[in-house]
């Protein structure tokens, strides 16, 4: 039985010609076997012994996606040192924080604009490696210098399971991070139980583009794919992942679903002056998802193979042809694009689950897909509802704890069981998600409102880009929106046209337009793509106010 996660790098070493990874190095694509990426931890490895990094001391790895993300990750791992993960496009500020919050002695750093703003933060007793750099900056090394090549073996440490094997900071939506502690077992049985869920074939292909930092790629893209021997392929980025969909051709992906979202407003946007093809995709979609969801007849089973032929193969083709999974999970999704994709041949299988979970807790299933819920719990996972309606869910993929933090621990764990603080509702064995607990809305009236399904409702109408609604205290619902109509009379019109089914108390009375999207880059978002929901309401608070103000007492 693996108790080592290094162990599935090694266990790969007796297949010396298969290629696991591709990357895009200096202009063109690179193959990589197990053995290429174990030269590389092996040399991680001799450097970590000279410079006598000792078992359970912290290593942070700051870098983009890739061959050396891994190497470092095995490198680590195998000589019982606890990895950090930090964002590449996180505020210099907070990786600083986190860094001192774990006490890493080496951070490797992917270039020179993460070296000056670290070095700039003072990380007194912490080595700075960076990979590429265009002149020298006092206090920090090059990886290349560094790590020079060896010709000793990767090693592998013996381990005990449930020991610690990284640190990985919340992306912390309001207030400092948390350091949660996973044990190698955490993450191990985590994978093993998403491969037991989802059958995957024996030459998978997965396309990479969530930061291995996002714990949800990390343990699904990466080391589950490596336990069963699947290839990964790293995307270039976001700006070339269109692209790299078409020339790559993967079969699988693990995402967000704001990536879901932008290739469906994509293709909307493509259709905007074609509505009979347009018509002829919706139908091609309605006919597919009646076959996938067991509800065809003959005639629908007749219509959609034609459809198939003359439709649906096509949209494929501009998502490269062989894509036929896609899990996707850290936020909220609408299940109206769920049901779209799959339809047309593309399963999207939304998932949930939290860093604090090694992450994931429940999926849906290829052969029971339910897009309104995220799914049944894995295999060993045990969840309950409380009398409040919070999900707590316990077993082998609960955390140990949070690094330096045993209040906020004792808050989150209680009795095994862990606090999700999700609000839920359990039916025929799935779960649905009604909205976090602390992100209820409490209206002036009293009325309680979980925003997030009115949210994903509002959000159907392509004219919203980006929705928060806010309330608060207040007698009546507003709508922050991100959008280039700025009519407030029509998009008040089209908000409640997708809220019919709602209460009354839970339509918008004003929208407020903005044209700036919410990014990660403005604040507005977190490096795993959540809405900071207070910052939101900060950057807009005059907004908000004069809003209010016009509306008269209620």
């Amino acid at each position: 039985m693996i108790a080592n996660l290094a162990s599935l790098l090694a266990a790969r070493l007796d297949q010396p010609s298969r290629v696991f990874y591709r990357q895009h190095v200096e202009g063109q694509w690179r193959d990589y076997t197990a053995h290429d990426v174990a030269r590389m931890a092996s040399a991680w490895q001799a450097a970590f012994r000279r410079e006598r990094l000792q078992r359970g001391e912290r290593v942070g790895i700051c870098l983009r996606n890739g061959v050396q993300w891994v190497a470092l990750d095995m490198a680590a791992l195998g000589m019982r040192l606890v990895v950090v993960p930090l964002y590449v496009d996180d505020s210099p500020g907070n990786v600083a924080w986190c860094a001192r919050d774990a006490g890493c002695r080496v951070i490797v750093l992917e270039n020179q604009r993460l070296l000056d703003a670290l070095a700039a933060e003072g990380l007194a007793g912490c080595e700075l490696l960076v990979m590429q750099a265009n002149r020298e900056v006092p206090g920090a090394r090059l990886v290349g210098a560094w790590v020079p090549p060896s010709d000793e073996p990767f090693q592998v440490e013996e381990v005990d399971a449930h020991t610690l094997a990284s640190i990985v900071y919340t992306s912390g939506t309001s207030g400092r991070p948390k350091g949660v502690m996973l044990s190698h077992r955490n993450m191990l049985f985590d994978a093993q139980a998403g491969l037991q869920t989802v059958s995957l074939r024996p030459n998978e292909t997965f396309l990479s583009l969530l930061p291995l930092s996002h714990m949800f790629e990390r343990t699904a893209g990466y080391y589950l794919p490596l336990m069963h021997g699947a290839q990964v392929v790293y995307s270039r980025g976001v700006a070339q992942f269109a692209d790299d969909l078409v020339k790559q051709r993967p079969t699988a992906m693990i995402t967000v679903p704001r990536v879901l979202e932008r290739l469906h407003a994509r293709m909307v946007q493509a259709l905007r002056h074609r509505p009979a093809r347009k018509r002829l995709i919706e139908a091609a979609a309605d006919y597919g998802w009646r076959r996938v969801s067991g509800r065809a007849s003959l005639i629908d089973r007749a219509m959609g193979a034609a459809l198939d032929r003359l439709v649906s193969r096509a949209v494929r083709e501009r998502l490269g042809g062989q894509l036929y999974l896609v899990v996707a999970g850290g936020a909220a999704m609408n299940p109206r694009i769920s049901r779209l994709f799959t339809g047309l041949g593309v399963h999207v299988l939304q998932g949930y689950g939290m860093t604090e979970a090694s992450p994931v807790i429940s999926v849906n299933r290829l052969e029971r897909n339910v897009p309104e819920s995220v799914g049944e719990p894995l295999p060993g996972v045990e969840v309950k509802v409380t009398e409040d309606g919070e999900l707590l869910t316990r077993g082998p993929h609960v955390m140990l704890g949070y690094w330096n933090n045993p209040e906020a621990t004792r808050a989150a764990l209680e009795d095994g069981w862990l606090h999700t603080g999700d609000l839920v509702e359990m039916r025929n064995g799935r779960i649905t998600i009604r909205g976090r607990a602390k992100d209820i809305l409490v209206l002036s009236n009293g009325e309680k409102v979980p925003p997030q399904d009115v949210e994903n409702s509002i959000c159907e109408d392509p004219v919203f880009q980006q929705v928060m609604l806010i309330g608060e205290g207040k007698p009546f619902l507003s709508l922050l929106a991100v959008t280039d109509e700025l009519d407030e009379r029509k998009l008040v019109q089209r908000a409640n046209e997708r809220l019919s089914a709602f209460p009354r108390y839970a339509r918008v009375r004003r929208v407020i337009p903005v044209r700036e999207p919410w990014t990660v880059e403005n604040g507005l978002m977190t490096a795993t793509l959540k809405l900071k929901r207070g910052a939101v309401a900060q950057r807009y608070r005059e907004e908000i106010e004069r809003a209010y103000a016009a509306a008269g007492p209620e």
